[in-house]
């Protein structure tokens, strides 16, 4: 099914395949770094609830929220004070968190590893230009095609995009990366071989605890109809993407 903006989102099972089994890819490219400026904004989590199969925080979110961060994409006048907290009962791990463990979402680009920060400017520098077959040679072939559905397809992975993109040329999808490469990141399974930096951080905090600011920031990337199939459901589930610690694409993905 096709998941566009303003039709709403499919709500049902989010499965824990999308990120479990992140097939890997390495490039090693340059590319240029956005120099907007932002903060890092921390969430505490206590409880635990069942929305996907990545799990902990980076291993440096013990440093706390941060000013002077830089922001990609659009600028937005997102001021927040130093230490801007709130509590939720949402974990993104299917395990227990624990508790007064923290996931910290962060803009600063610098912060990301440089073979991420590569592959993230690449991305949107082949987004940028409006034409999707100029994702192909990022997306890898094989075991380390970049996953672009949760349950799997058949056939090109460029055509899929194209079906799956409300236009039929995929440049709503380009679209889409944008907007999502524009908000904050989270950084998750430090150490672990399903580390992953992901973009937006939405999916990683629970819908009901978004400030006035980060809803502002939801409704860039999804509609005011989705929002509320989201938050009926109980969690972001529209397009999200990550990229592992060695700049591998690992997945962009939307749906339950």
């Amino acid at each position: 099914m096709q998941k566009t903006r303003g039709t709403g989102c499919v709500v049902g099972g989010i499965t824990a395949f999308m990120l479990l089994n992140p097939l890997s890819m390495g490039l090693a490219l340059s590319a240029a770094k956005s120099d907007t400026h932002h903060s890092d904004r921390t969430v505490i989590v206590n409880d635990a609830l069942a929305l996907s199969g990545i799990g902990s925080s980076d291993a440096d979110t013990a440093d706390g929220p941060r000013a002077g961060d830089d922001r990609p994409g659009i600028p937005i006048d997102t001021e927040t004070e130093p230490g801007d907290t709130f509590e939720t009962d949402v974990t993104i791990d299917e395990a227990p968190a624990v508790p007064g463990e923290a996931v910290v979402v962060r803009y600063d680009i610098d912060r990301l590893p440089a073979p991420v920060q590569r592959m993230r400017e690449l991305i949107i520098e082949a987004a940028s230009k409006g034409r999707v077959e100029g994702l192909r040679p990022l997306l890898g072939t094989g075991i380390t095609q970049t996953q672009l559905s949760i349950s799997g397809y058949e056939g090109d992975p460029i055509e899929y995009l194209k079906e799956n993109s409300g236009d039929g040329e995929g440049q709503e999808l380009l679209a889409i990366l944008l907007d999502i490469f524009s908000s904050g990141y989270v950084h998750l399974d430090a150490g672990e071989p399903t580390e992953i930096y992901l973009w937006p951080y939405f999916y990683a905090l629970p819908l009901d605890g978004l400030d006035e600011r980060q809803m502002v920031e939801l409704y860039r990337i999804v509609t005011a109809g989705d929002y509320e199939d989201m938050k009926a459901f109980g969690a972001y589930i529209f397009y999200r993407t990550g990229i592992g610690p060695e700049g591998d694409w690992k997945f962009f993905v939307a749906g339950d």
